[in-house]
């Protein structure tokens, strides 16, 4: 029997996937530096929330912004990479711890 559950499994491949999207294939010059701190999945997994965090304080908003604007670009990269019967919605949050 596997250790956690699925929705903590899932999120994780979706923290790994979602951070190699945005330093890849987003080509957004006024994006700061983000890592994504982590994912947090409902159990039905169809409503993903995202923690970012930011380098540097002034780039918060605008880089919120971007990754909310691109959104379904990102879903749909996902898409492309995981195979899961639905894709779960983005929602870009700032973390803060």
């Amino acid at each position: 029997m596997l250790p956690y559950k699925r929705s903590q499994r899932v999120s994780d491949l979706l923290r790994e996937e979602i951070a190699d999207i945005i330093m890849h294939k987003l080509k957004d010059p006024r994006i700061g530096f983000i890592t994504v701190t982590g994912v947090d999945l409902t159990d039905d997994l169809k409503i993903a929330t995202v923690f970012i965090s930011v380098l540097k304080e002034e780039e918060k908003a605008i880089s919120l912004e971007i990754l909310n604007a691109a959104k379904s670009f990102i879903r749909s990269e996902l898409s492309r990479r995981v195979r899961l019967k639905f894709i779960p919605s983005l929602d870009f949050r700032m973390d803060a711890s």
